[in-house]
């Protein structure tokens, strides 16, 4: 059975035998929720991919605890790096999106004010919903046990997505679509646009600049779609 991983603000400079603690939220869980005790061996991960394999020591109180550090290593980015641009789905929707993106391993995920989107993200609106998204990616990957989470950005617009990838090597789903992911180029840096509910239409599509891909003959739902996709990703290269 994997070890549980929780999170820290950084790990830099720490190495083996050093003494380190964990506190806050994430030593409470530990503490309260995971009754982790003396003896257990866990693993500590920061935001920059180094992840400590450490002994716990002592509990202190019901929200710290201190270990030593047996090994530390840092993770590398996989290759390729994939990054996922997320057309805002319905609120019920959104934070699966991210979740489901952060577990198949997604390196960054940005949410895109697409044209047919039904969720629409004003100026006030969206410095909490990124805090949702962001929040339901930290979860994910400590759930299923990643060094990395996935910064989460956004929103841009269609046009402000298609500066971005101009030149870059990216990838829309699209049901329309005759080119198949798995005989698409996948190297360097990949951007994965996911559409909204509504789908892309062909002028929004045109205005991107995408290669426009399938991975199927079924239609994904947005909330699924990236975690599929990174799937079929990961079997295609060194990733996974």
């Amino acid at each position: 059975m994997s070890l549980a991983v929780f999170r820290v603000e950084s790990l830099a400079g720490a190495s083996e035998s050093d003494i380190v603690e964990l506190s806050g939220p994430e030593g409470r869980h530990a503490v309260t929720v995971k009754r982790v005790a003396p003896g257990e061996r866990i693993q500590l991960a920061d935001a920059a991919g180094r992840l400590a394999t450490v002994t716990v020591t002592e509990v202190r109180g019901k929200d710290a605890l201190v270990a030593r550090v047996d090994e530390i290593e840092t993770i590398p980015e996989p290759d390729p790096k994939v990054i996922v641009i997320q057309a805002i789905p319905k609120s019920e929707r959104a934070e699966l999106a991210v979740d489901l993106a952060t577990q198949a391993g997604a390196d960054g995920i940005i949410a895109w004010q697409a044209d047919r989107c039904i969720a629409k993200w004003d100026a006030k609106k969206a410095p909490k919903a990124l805090a949702k998204w962001q929040s339901a990616a930290t979860a994910a990957a400590k759930q299923s046990r990643r060094a990395r989470v996935p910064e989460v950005t956004g929103p841009l617009s269609t046009a402000q997505v298609a500066e971005l990838i101009n030149g870059e090597t990216a990838y829309v789903l699209h049901e329309d679509a005759t080119t198949s992911l798995r005989d698409v180029e996948l190297q360097g840096t990949v951007y994965l646009l996911i559409g909204p509910e509504g789908g892309i239409g062909s002028t929004e599509l045109a205005k991107l600049g995408a290669t426009a891909v399938k991975l199927g003959p079924e239609v994904l739902r947005t909330a699924s779609a990236a975690m599929v996709a990174l799937a079929a990703i990961g079997v295609r290269t060194s990733r996974w």
